[in-house]
């Protein structure tokens, strides 16, 4: 057995065989996004060292930047106490967020309301093209 099947062996993915995933910057520590993963996309970042996930929209492999060019490279993969989470610390290339802003925690609850913390750096519409949702 290689080392990523027993990185595999180590996780412990959900019933629908996905595990979250933290998304964090390496050098900053500035958490970008969460998302999901299989043991494909576990995988596929080990192997090629560019962030893969697994979108349960489209029930496929999401590969961080295929559309957007908004690349991460993978630092260091950690698990944390229970094997249910995964942390990737990553070398954000561009935005993180779809909305075009650099992570997606851009909403913070002050004053009894949601208010907007970060502002786009890029049009989603430069980043994929088309008229992508902001919210």
């Amino acid at each position: 057995m290689d080392a990523i099947e027993r990185a595999l062996m180590a996780i412990s993915f959900n019933a629908d065989g996905l595990v979250p995933a933290i998304a964090q910057q390496h050098d900053t520590g500035e958490v970008l996004m969460v998302a999901w993963m299989n043991a494909e996309a576990v995988r596929e970042t080990l192997q090629q060292r560019r962030v893969c996930y697994w979108s349960r929209s489209r029930k496929a492999l999401w590969r961080k930047g295929e559309t957007s060019g908004q690349v991460q490279y993978l630092r260091e993969l950690r698990l944390d106490c229970d094997g249910d989470t995964v942390l990737l610390l990553v070398d954000q290339k561009g935005v993180a967020c779809h909305t075009g802003r650099r992570n997606c925690f851009y909403r913070a609850w002050r004053d009894e309301g949601w208010q907007v913390i970060a502002e786009p750096e890029v049009a989603p519409q430069e980043l994929y093209g088309l008229a992508a949702r902001t919210e």
